[in-house]
């Protein structure tokens, strides 16, 4: 089948023929022809299939048919969210370019750039709008933007809108939108909440499903090689220094990353080329043509630069770096084995991934055999030997307690025992025993033992004892060292007690003025006697004198 029997119109094939599409993919094949008959839609497909052009071609079709031309400020009447940046501006270029015939006009609306240019490219209007769920929340909530002519919504990608935490502004954005409208909804996964949101807002929708996961697994060849991350580059020009792997396609999780491995494997004389949301359309369509054509030897590309490549005789994907989603592993390698072929998916893995292995592992349900011989083994354990090590520590310490303190020193073993080495030395001395019978069994706390005394003579105790006369009670057992008090702690409580009895003894002034000794003295000159009450400030004047 090709495109002219999709029944599109002739400026969308004009637009096709451009861009080197000859054959639609399962997914537009069998999705074009519901959509143009004004069907809801349901596609479980996965990345790499070509559902963009899926949904975005009929809905070019569609609204160019009812569109008026010359009015300015038109309305959005078809709404596409995406989950990331990237993968919305990417469905933005692909419309421009297969609208580039026709009168329709689309705009990405999306975080992390200016919003006032946003504002105003909506104010000239457009039809179509490509928005991420955050800034297009943002827009509704400051009622810059309005949604009640929107006659067509998509939902690209619902599975990783979900995952990202959006699903709750994508109902938001959802209520905010006529009820009568088409809906296409596709998702690569259909997790409960999904299907559960897909019931709610489709209705009696076209189902299509293309290339189940576990179809595409079982298909490809997968090998694993444990590498250090400094290492990888090294063995990534190793590997394809085999000229018998014809084709590869590499995935990295930055836009700078695929770079550097570009720059690396062209160094080695591989040819390679980067694709990543940085370049310009043109720079990602003549890397695509190179390697299609196959000037180009290896691709390298971040997850989002390589939706829609679709390349039938891909024969190597590589994962320079795993995934921190299982699914997208799964999407990844599913771009090689295509139409009938053998596939090979190499992967490699540094320490900090090996979590992400075992998701990975858990979502295909099978080990990915590890490539033991080659050039760069990760200095450290398998991932099974990995994952014993975590638990290692844990029973290293339990064993520790076992013998003696939950890894603690022998130090504090011993500060902890001396409460009761000083009892059972009390006891041994007064039981006349200077060793004890039974030695502690391994694996036991060690108790202190108590060594005789060097000197042959009586215990300093024991000539207490010895001097203590007849009738007189015998002197209270010694304390632990943890129980006594402190060196010349009673010296300090005896010297404070005197003090304050001694300060209570000094008279104060209502003692002087209650009891007051008069003194008389004769006067000189008329000789009467005088008596004198002495001054209370008499003392401290003499003092102050003095």
């Amino acid at each position: 089948m090709n495109f002219q029997e999709l029944n599109l119109i002739q400026p969308i094939l004009q637009a096709l023929s451009k861009e080197n599409y000859t054959e639609p993919t399962p997914i537009q094949e069998r999705s074009i022809p519901s959509v143009l008959a004004g069907r809801d839609l349901l596609g479980c497909a996965q990345t790499g299939t070509g559902k963009t052009a899926a949904f975005s071609l009929p809905m070019i079709q569609l609204l160019s048919g009812s569109m008026e031309r010359a009015k300015k400020n038109r309305p959005i009447r078809g709404l596409i969210l995406s989950p990331t940046r990237e993968l919305a501006l990417q469905i933005s270029d692909n419309i421009q370019a297969y609208s580039q015939f026709t009168q329709v006009s689309c705009l990405a609306i999306v975080g992390g750039v200016s919003q006032s240019g946003q504002e105003r490219a909506l104010a000239q209007g457009t039809d179509i709008l490509i928005a991420t769920p955050g800034r297009l929340m943002d827009l509704l909530n400051q009622k810059v933007i309005s949604l009640q002519a929107v006659e067509m919504l998509v939902l690209d990608e619902a599975d990783r809108m979900l995952d990202m935490g959006f699903i709750n502004d994508v109902k938001k954005i959802i209520a905010k939108l006529p009820a009568k409208r088409q809906t296409l909804f596709f998702s690569a996964t259909m997790p409960p909440e999904i299907a559960h949101l897909a019931d709610s807002l489709l209705t009696d929708p076209v189902k299509v499903e293309v290339t189940p996961v576990s179809s595409t697994v079982e298909r490809i060849h997968q090998s694993l090689y444990l590498v250090d991350k400094e290492n990888k580059q090294s063995l990534l020009n190793e590997l394809l220094a085999d000229q018998s792997i014809v084709s590869a396609l590499v995935f990295t999780r930055t836009k700078h990353g695929a770079d550097r491995v570009a720059r690396g494997l062209n160094k080695q004389r591989i040819t390679a080329q980067a694709i990543h949301g940085d370049k310009s359309q043109n720079a990602r369509q003549n890397a695509l043509s190179n390697f299609k054509s196959g000037a180009t030897r290896v691709l390298v590309a971040t997850d989002i630069a390589a939706r829609g490549i679709d390349v039938e005789e891909l024969s190597h994907v590589i994962n320079f770096n795993l995934p921190n989603i299982p699914e997208t592993y799964v999407h990844r390698i599913g771009r090689t084995g295509r139409a009938g072929h053998d596939g090979t998916a190499i992967s490699f893995c540094e320490k900090d991934e090996l979590p992400y292995l075992k998701d990975i592992e858990k979502l295909i349900k099978k080990k990915i055999p590890v490539v033991q011989d080659h050039p760069y083994p990760m200095k450290g354990a398998a991932p099974a030997a990995a994952e014993q090590g975590s638990s290692k520590p844990a029973a290293a310490a339990e064993s520790k307690s076992d013998q003696g303190g939950a890894g603690g020193s022998s130090k504090s073993r011993r500060r902890k025992n001396k409460p009761q080495a000083a009892e059972a030395g009390s006891e041994a001395s007064a039981a006349g025993q200077s060793k004890p019978q039974n030695k502690p069994q391994s694996g036991e706390v060690r108790q202190l033992e108590n060594k005789p005394s060097r000197s042959n003579g009586p215990k300093p105790q024991e000539k207490k004892e010895q001097a203590r006369p007849q009738g007189q009670a015998p002197a209270k057992p010694s304390q632990p060292r943890g129980d006594r008090p402190r060196e010349g702690q009673n010296q300090r409580q005896a010297g404070k007690s005197a003090r304050m009895q001694q300060q209570s003894k000094k008279p104060t002034s209502a003692d002087r003025y209650a009891k007051p000794q008069l003194r008389q003295e004769v006067h000189q000159e008329s000789g009467a006697v005088i008596s004198i009450l002495p001054s209370p400030w008499s003392s401290f004047s003499s003092k102050s004198k003095k």
